[in-house]
């Protein structure tokens, strides 16, 4: 998708890997400045040669104060893309606390936060702003051993439809991106079983994953102003699954 975002400043967490990452070399090649988030300095040093010019930022998003520390001064930022998560894998009777809390802390706690930072903002400085959180499918259906992530994203429908209602007024816009697998390092995590992953795909009537550059077009869209009206949405990037 084409699109032109000369002059807008952005920031993408998750930037070293995966859709993140692609969302990052996306926004550069189309004029952004961008913030890159991820807690890996190899990717972050890696991803800045690709795209000259990125603000490259490592931290640990599931930790408050260093997240505060790391970003409560970044400056102008026009668009976010909340995009980072972890994917700890474990039945419901088995769920430790630290899963439960590394996974809340990183997949919901810190849109909250990377979000504050970034809206205050855009409200001190008056101008309209639009944040796209990365979901997924998992938060409308279950499976197994995904129990807690599934979790954050289903919590992340409803963040994403409070903060649409709270920041609408200041004309910042909130929407979701909910994909199906992606063939991620993460993806490839929930399909390693080959018989589970043929009966999955086999549930999505285009009988395929998404692919990354799926994803990151949707993300796109929300991101600019063709979007314009559109706030408080999610858009599905599931094959169709959902409507089997």
């Amino acid at each position: 998708m084409q699109l032109n975002f000369s002059g807008l400043r952005a920031l993408v967490t998750g930037a070293g890997k995966g859709i993140g990452r692609d969302t990052v070399k996306a926004l550069h090649a189309s004029g952004a400045s961008v913030v890159a988030v991820s807690r890996t300095d190899a990717d972050l040093v890696s991803l800045s040669k690709e795209c000259p010019g990125i603000e490259a930022v490592c931290v640990d998003l599931g930790n408050w104060e260093a997240t505060e520390q790391a970003l409560g001064r970044v400056g102008a930022v026009d668009l976010l893309v909340n995009n980072a998560a972890v994917v700890l894998m474990q039945p419901f009777l088995e769920i430790t606390k630290e899963t439960f809390d590394r996974s809340f802390n990183v997949n919901l706690r810190s849109v909250v936060q990377v979000s504050q930072i970034v809206a205050r903002g855009m409200i001190a400085r008056g101008v309209p702003g639009s944040i796209v959180n990365i979901s997924s499918m998992v938060a409308h259906v279950t499976y197994p051993n995904l129990i807690t992530y599934s979790s954050t994203k289903s919590a992340m429908t409803m963040l994403t439809k409070a903060m649409a209602m709270e920041l609408g007024p200041h004309k910042i816009r909130v929407n979701s991106v909910n994909p199906t697998v992606v063939l991620t390092a993460m993806g490839k995590k929930v399909t390693a079983d080959p018989e589970f992953s043929r009966k999955m795909k086999e549930r999505h009537p285009l009988r395929k994953f998404a692919e990354v550059e799926d994803v990151v077009n949707s993300i796109l869209f929300l991101l600019s102003d063709r979007s314009a009206s559109t706030t408080g949405s999610g858009i599905m990037v599931d094959g169709g699954y959902l409507a089997s």
